[in-house]
């Protein structure tokens, strides 16, 4: 995908909204475009994290598994939502599996190459990390959800 494409898709995506324009030019730098099948994973809990992804269409299943229970669904995001926030958090390591539910698109960012740009340019790091603590807020809020659930059946 040539870049001023994805300068675009990620200007106009409402997680990179009001990023400074050049912090944009430098994330698309390390974007490309993805696709995954029905039932492939994205990541795997434990694999090292070193992307993430925009969704620009298609379903992902989030999910933790459990012994006696299997793999539970914790969150379904779709287009326009961030996955991965893993490889900007040591140890770098999943702590979700991910899986595409039907066909899905995605810019995939990679991580290993932000996290050298977020030591370079702080204000990008930050600007990155504000953005994804939300990520991790919405994600830990939707499994305390799915705990709510999965213990009042039990």
């Amino acid at each position: 995908m040539i870049t001023e494409n994805l300068v675009q898709i990620l200007s106009e995506n409402a997680f990179f909204i009001g990023m400074r324009p050049d912090h944009i030019q430098l994330l698309a730098g390390c974007a490309s475009s993805t696709h995954f099948d029905p039932n492939q994973f994205i990541l795997r809990q434990g694999e090292e994290a070193d992307k993430c992804y925009l969704i620009q269409y298609g379903k992902v299943s989030l999910e933790v598994y459990g012994p006696e229970r299997g793999a539970i669904e914790v969150q379904t995001l779709g287009e326009g939502d961030i996955l991965g926030w893993s490889w900007l958090v040591p140890p770098h390591q999943w702590r979700l599996d991910a899986r595409a539910l039907k066909i899905t698109r995605a810019i995939v960012l990679d991580g290993k190459r932000m996290r050298e740009e977020c030591e370079r340019d702080h204000e990008l790091g930050y600007e990155l990390m504000k953005r994804f603590n939300r990520v991790m807020a919405e994600n830990l809020e939707a499994l305390r959800f799915q705990l709510i659930n999965v213990y009042a059946i039990a």
